[in-house]
């Protein structure tokens, strides 16, 4: 089986293998260039294993003018840059001690190796510089084919070398798995048993795992397992997964990790999973539309349709109800509102705090109408025309 991808053969792909190969050395794709290659799917990053020490592969790049940055060179890893697009190159490992988090290497040249200290079987495919697969495990390209996740060996041993995994196995389930087959059953239960483990993880990894699982097209059933395992109330304190098959169902719009995150619910999880300022920000004016009374024309008035749309996706979910039909045609009424109203209108009679008082008012009373009101009525107490 080989790779059939563009990629594979484009000029800074072919250099950095040429590089890597010199001399009887091996280089490798590997991981998820090569598992989304073979489901046809795009690929973001290309990692590259090879057997070169991290600073043989330094020195070659430096020798050949191409830029190297020495991103975890401790654990192998080593960043080429060409045409501006980087490959990030890791000498082939072994685990000598592991603790959750982080793992002692040693460098080697076996395949096998390598590959065993991986998570999961799909994960842990290789592939030639001609796109040639191979599977070290003996079991990745017929679990990739099923679309079945599963541990390499030992699901407690997996978990124990980096309790992130537990994550991870809910992340690919959302992800890659055939949503029909169910999840994997030794997997989940290994999951359960060690879920103590992610206390020592940082709450950085934690909400980054988190937001990527909810930007799955459908990651309502793996949250569903997680919730069942025991391990959505460690990371989620009071988050419903029950919430999330109705609001995918009704959210007509590309994935969004935050507005699920607000459907979930938990209060304190913008500090808990170490959100930025900016998500922070779009969780708390979620949560407040969700409780607000606001229609949709009015809530896509104050904060624009896209959002508008997200509070009633999301009210739909809260009361496990269908969305309103005509809340389409409200919220675009509403955004294309324009308060017919100007400062001037109340000048010179009002001025200062109480010209904005006025204003406020007469805005509220507009958006109240429905938008219906026009400029005369709404000036006509201040005018004596009433």
């Amino acid at each position: 089986m080989r790779l059939v991808a563009d990629w594979v053969h484009a000029s800074a792909t072919v250099a950095i293998m040429d590089l890597l190969g010199r001399g009887g050395h091996g280089a490798w794709f590997v991981g998820g260039c090569v598992r989304n290659a073979l489901l046809g799917r795009s690929v973001a990053d290309i990692d590259i294993a090879t057997d070169l020490h991290p600073d043989a592969v330094m020195r070659l790049a430096q020798d050949a003018g191409i830029k190297a940055v020495p991103t975890g060179i401790e654990h192998g890893t080593v960043t080429l840059v060409v045409d501006h697009r980087p490959f990030e190159v890791t000498t082939l490992r072994r685990d000598l001690a592991t603790d959750g988090r982080r793992a002692t290497v040693a460098f080697t040249a076996d395949l096998a190796e390598d590959a065993a200290r991986r998570d999961f079987t799909m994960n842990a495919l290789y592939a030639q510089a001609d796109g040639r697969v191979i599977d070290p495990t003996g079991e990745g390209l017929t679990d990739l084919a099923a679309r079945r996740l599963r541990f390499i060996g030992n699901p407690d041993d997996r978990i124990a070398e980096d309790y992130l995994r537990i994550l991870r196995f809910f992340r690919f389930h959302a992800w890659y798995a055939d949503p029909n087959a169910g999840i994997d059953a030794e997997g989940l239960a290994a999951c359960a048993a060690l879920a103590h483990g992610l206390e020592q993880l940082s709450r950085e990894r934690v909400g980054a795992e988190i937001k990527k699982l909810l930007a799955a097209p459908d990651p309502a059933p793996a949250v569903a397992a997680m919730a069942q395992a025991g391990i959505l109330a460690r990371v989620l304190p009071g988050a419903t997964a029950t919430v999330l098959p109705v609001l995918i169902a009704c959210e007509a719009a590309p994935p969004n990790p935050i507005r699920r995150l607000a459907a979930l619910g938990p209060a304190g999880i913008a500090a808990e999973l170490r959100l930025s300022r900016a998500e922070s920000a779009q969780l708390d004016l979620l949560r407040d539309g969700m409780e607000s009374a606001a229609p949709p024309g009015a809530l896509a008035y104050m904060y624009g349709a896209a959002t508008a749309w997200d509070i009633v996706v999301l009210r739909a979910s809260q009361f496990q109800t269908p969305v309103d039909p005509s809340a389409r045609a409200q919220i675009a009424r509403g955004a294309a509102a324009v308060f017919p109203v100007k400062a001037a209108d109340l000048m010179p009679g009002l001025s200062g705090a109480e010209l904005g008082r006025a204003l406020n008012a007469l805005e509220a009373r507009w958006i109240a109408s429905d938008f219906t009101l026009g400029r005369a009525a709404l000036l006509a107490p201040h005018t004596g025309s009433e």
